[in-house]
């Protein structure tokens, strides 16, 4: 018996994107409850043969979360921004950024366009310089 109302989100008509896109964001959430329900039963056990499988539909899970969020990009345009977005200002944070420069770090660069500037790191071919 599921858990979850396989028909709460039916509509008499078709949905535009963006409804589809809220209702693709339940399965990714549905595929996330799977993996770590899953992983949940790996740690849970030392039967190797029920791990082996369990890693298996985990994976699966996973591929399905991937591929839904990559169908969330296209019907969700500011999604897909972010999307875009996110590895640069990924990559700022972890760095040390200060916030601004994060917040700076959208489509096309910071204010007029122009680039933040990534914190210095100290490296090897560094000291060349």
């Amino acid at each position: 018996m599921p858990q979850t109302n396989p028909f709460h989100s039916l509509v008499p008509r078709k949905l535009s994107d963006s409804e589809l896109a809220r209702s693709i964001r339940l399965n990714i959430e549905a595929e996330l409850d799977a993996i770590n329900l899953y992983a949940a039963h790996l740690e849970a056990t030392d039967n190797e043969e029920a791990k082996a499988i369990l890693r298996h539909v985990m994976d699966e899970e996973r591929e399905h979360a991937a591929l839904f969020w990559q169908l969330i990009a296209r019907l969700d345009p500011d999604q897909a921004k972010h999307d875009r977005e996110a590895p640069k200002k990924y990559q700022l944070i972890v760095t040390g950024a200060s916030h601004e420069a994060v917040e700076a770090a959208g489509e096309g660069g910071g204010e007029g366009g122009v680039e933040p500037e990534l914190p210095r790191q100290l490296t090897v071919g560094g000291f060349r310089r």
